[in-house]
């Protein structure tokens, strides 16, 4: 049996985005593609009978966001199968045909709605103007004027402001196409009535006030261009649209009242359209609705959505203890817990049977699959496994899940990953996810499984502060970064260690990214148990984070509870002020393109090390945003990967 190491990511699949359409179940298929150094997604359908697979389309690069026409006749989908690469829409006859390109926009499509019989679409796109258009034909570097507080996003750079954003329709079978509504930010279209009366559509909750957070839910009228605010009832908060029920007279949608600012628990909301009153449907459920699990492996996933089952019923996801869970709920605010399993949900959809939905999903030791999941009886029927082959020629850790007792004896749950091969004495590694809001779980994770078949356990902790443990759990960080988050963590790793006592206590290493690159920066400012750290799109300074990062106001008012009036308050609880406690040797990474947690955290963090005199490392990965580990160009995340395994292997 083979170890899995930084290559196996070109040997392994992932599946996701599930639509039914009697009885096959279309899908996404991703690869990493090592030629041409990109990933590379395809679509196929399986028969749920005979689990017969069809291979439908794979021109370009991505081919994603898939959906069947309301009258059966077409696969439509996005793809960068163009002149240009911009995506645009596709579609595909379901008896057989090539492909056909239905839109050419300058700036490509993002999402898409059909409308209800299936002879047009309602698409998202933008526009640059003219005086625009002529400057950039000049080819001559022209000025960046910013007079907006976001203006940046990673992963897309300076957002343009020569764009107006667009809801177009284009009719099937004459391409003829039509402005629908048109406005100077970018809104999210989000459903088209069956009548086509009306759209909805999210845009910002003020966007007259840049310093309001929050998003919300607004109708047009197409016949009047009237505009109303369906979450007016709720004055503060974020909404997504989800979906309306076969009637048209309940809509389901997701949110918070901000109660808690950004930690605020995700809920289930529902809106009667004949009264315009909307009520909270999960109010008294202490869990996140959605999916909060983090990992490194699965790609175009669509999240495993809401559905309705009846007029009455629907289903919903939530995260609980390192597991999505499915929940039956009803118009009336009434809820059960259907499905409660070890396994990651990546995507589903209705199938024609009752108690049956179509999965993708992974686990700690699947890495992904599509199957059929019985909400009787939480069994999935595994359809098809792309990792087959790969997963009966390799080692695969199942981690030992915990329980602990951390700061002020709260529960706190974690996996231990033991080493391939158990030596009498072994070094580990503690990982610290990013966040903070998210969590390990039971989903695959490759990064994870290469470290314990190069020898080391990994120790997997949910500190306070992420999801999947109740709302005062993760809000209990708020103001307090690096206290009773750091305890836990602590306390953790005594946990395992005694519990483990053939790992080596001298060769425990550290390691995270994001949030949990600022916790490595405070870990080894407060402590020099760790023999090596690596701090990855780390934050080392609050006071230069809040001017530099693309979310930094909005994050370090609402998360810290503190802003530029308060230097002092935030320099407390920046990693940086500690640096002259530092010994442990610290590797950075990070990526040149992360605006996130913008490059100059880690060159402040270096040069601290190189002040105190600390070994330390920067390495800086070109083209790379903040998402490089799960998403970064596949050369530099085996780059980052060997750095990582090096530094350690070093100390």
């Amino acid at each position: 049996m083979k170890t899995i190491m930084g290559e196996s990511l070109f040997a392994l699949k992932t599946v996701s985005q599930p639509v039914v359409y009697q009885d096959n179940i279309f899908f996404v298929e991703t690869i990493m593609d090592k030629e041409e150094n990109e990933y590379r997604s395809s679509i196929y359908s399986v028969d749920q009978n005979t689990k017969e697979r069809v291979h439908w389309g794979d021109s370009g690069s991505a081919n994603i966001g898939i959906s069947i026409s309301p009258n059966g006749k077409w696969l439509a989908y996005v793809s960068n199968n163009t002149k240009n690469k911009k995506k645009q829409l596709f579609l595909i006859g379901l008896k057989g045909g090539s492909a056909m390109q239905l839109t050419e926009e300058k700036q490509g499509i993002t999402n898409y709605e059909w409308n209800s019989n299936g002879s047009g679409i309602y698409y998202q796109t933008a526009q640059k103007t003219e005086e625009k258009e002529e400057e950039v034909n000049k080819k001559v570097p022209q000025p960046q004027i910013i007079t907006k507080l976001e203006y940046k996003m990673d992963g897309t750079g300076i957002i343009p402001t020569d764009l107006t954003y667009q809801i177009k329709k284009i009719e099937i079978a004459t391409k003829n196409k039509q402005l629908i509504l048109e406005k100077d930010r970018p809104i999210g279209l989000s459903y088209v009535a069956k009548d086509e009366s009306y759209l909805l559509y999210v845009d910002k909750l003020n966007p007259e006030d840049e310093w309001v957070y929050g998003g919300s839910i607004y109708k047009y009228v197409l016949s009047t261009d009237i505009t109303t605010m369906l979450t007016s009832s709720v004055p503060d908060g974020s909404f997504q649209f989800l979906e309306a029920n076969e009637a048209e007279d309940f809509y389901l949608l997701s949110g918070n009242d901000f109660e808690f600012a950004f930690v605020s628990q995700t809920k289930i909301y529902g809106y009667d359209v004949k009264t315009s009153r909307m009520s909270c449907l999960t109010e008294n459920l202490d869990a996140e609705v959605g999916d909060t699990i983090i990992g490194d492996f699965q790609q175009n996933v669509s999240d495993f959505p809401v559905k309705w089952i009846n007029n009455e019923e629907y289903l919903f996801p939530v995260t609980e203890h390192g597991k999505l869970q499915v929940y039956k709920g009803d118009k009336k605010g009434k809820y059960e817990k259907l499905v409660d399993e070890k396994f990651h949900l990546t995507g589903g959809d209705l199938t024609g049977s009752k108690n049956i939905i179509a999965v993708t999903y992974s686990t700690f030791v699947k890495p992904s699959e599509v199957g059929l999941l019985d909400l009787s009886t939480g069994k999935i029927e595994v359809l098809y496994d792309p990792n087959a082959d790969f997963v009966s020629e390799h080692m695969i850790v199942e981690p030992e899940m915990f329980w602990y007792r951390g700061a002020d004896d709260w529960k706190i749950q974690g996996w231990y990953m033991p080493p391939i091969t158990q030596e009498e004495k072994h070094p580990a590694i503690l990982y610290i996810h990013g966040g903070p809001q998210v969590n390990f779980g039971e989903t695959f994770f490759h990064e994870m499984q290469k470290l314990s078949g190069q020898g080391y356990g990994v120790i997997l902790l949910n500190p306070r502060g992420g999801n999947g443990y109740g709302q005062e759990f993760v809000a209990s960080i708020l103001g307090d970064y690096g206290n009773k988050d750091y305890e836990d963590l602590m306390i953790g790793t005594d946990y395992v260690l005694e519990k483990h006592p053939n790992i080596d206590k001298n060769n425990v290493y550290l390691a995270g990214g994001s949030y949990g690159g600022f916790m490595t920066n405070w870990i080894v400012g407060h402590t020099n148990r760790f023999k090596a750290a690596v701090t990855q799109r780390c934050i080392s300074n609050w006071i230069s984070f809040y001017g530099t990062s693309d979310i930094g106001p909005h994050f370090v008012e609402f998360q810290l509870q503190q802003d530029l009036s308060n230097m002092e308050e935030l320099w407390r609880m920046s990693p940086l002020a500690y640096a002259q406690k530092v010994e442990t040797p610290l590797l950075i990474i990070h990526g040149e393109e992360d605006l996130r947690c913008p490059q100059e955290q880690a060159e402040q963090m270096y040069i601290a090390m190189k002040k105190k005199g600390v070994e330390t490392k920067l390495i800086t990965f070109p083209k790379s945003s903040h998402g490089l580990s799960r998403m970064g160009l596949p050369n530099l995340r085996l780059e980052r990967m060997s750095a990582i395994s090096d530094w350690f292997e070093q100390h």
